[in-house]
């Protein structure tokens, strides 16, 4: 699906993505909300090439790191939907230029009419390179709702290794992991709340997304979604340029 849902401004991106039938775990509404919060962030935002912006394909963001394909954030957001809810607490693994905290924060904050929050949720970023931790606060800034929600610490991202999580804000509603481990860092599954899901890339030749799921009682189950390639979620010195 990677680069067939490109678009020449986000809103014709968002549009492209809805309309691609990649997102088949929600209903009409369900994309509503998917649509209305990608629809609030733009993403030319969040990368360093601009005039790539609304290009369905990942981007080198610097450090060696990416920003995914706008079609896996869509794909990511589908999945943990029924546990995006308004007060919900998610951590973003790996969270790099921000754009996915961006989205998670309108996906689990409620806005009243006059555009502030009504009932806000959390969403913790961490990702090991501090310049992008910089950075990506650099970039929520740039928008009004999420300049205020940095300000008022519903959006909060921290330079620290994302295979530890960040258990001091735990449990997460929902956990994503923008990189690929090897195997399913215990830690993050011990973050999870009872009911809780996490979307992880795991695998390091073949690598698959695996949907990780902690029901009330903290049973969990694993279920592989799809065959993917991330960049792997290592080290800081071990992390390399990523070539697409």
């Amino acid at each position: 699906m990677a680069w067939r849902c490109s678009g020449k401004t986000n809103a014709e991106l968002v549009g492209n993505l809805m309309k691609s039938k990649i997102l088949q775990n929600s209903n009409e509404s369900q994309l509503e909300r998917i649509s209305v919060a990608m629809q609030a962030v733009d993403r030319a935002h969040f990368v360093t090439d601009k005039s790539a912006a609304y290009t369905d394909s990942p981007q080198a963001i610097g450090h060696g790191a990416t920003i995914s394909a706008p079609h896996m954030h869509a794909y990511a957001a589908d999945h943990l939907l029924p546990f995006l809810r308004p007060g919900s607490k998610v951590l973003d693994i790996g969270s790099g230029s921000g754009y996915l905290c961006a989205v998670l924060h309108h996906l689990v904050s409620s806005h009243g009419d006059d555009g502030k929050v009504a009932v806000p949720g959390k969403v913790i970023g961490i990702d090991h390179i501090p310049e992008l931790v910089d950075w990506s606060l650099q970039n929520l800034k740039q928008d009004e709702r999420t300049r205020c929600a940095v300000e008022a610490k519903q959006i909060e991202v921290h330079a620290g290794d994302g295979r530890l999580g960040y258990p001091s804000e735990g449990p997460y509603d929902a956990i994503h992991v923008g990189a690929a481990s090897p195997i399913i860092p215990e830690p993050l599954v011990a973050q999870l709340a009872r009911p809780g899901r996490m979307f992880i890339p795991v695998g390091t030749i073949s690598q698959y997304i695996i949907q990780v799921d902690k029901d009330a009682e903290g049973n969990v189950t694993e279920t592989q979604i799809m065959s993917v390639n991330y960049v792997p979620l290592t080290d800081r010195d071990k992390q390399k340029p990523y070539i697409w």
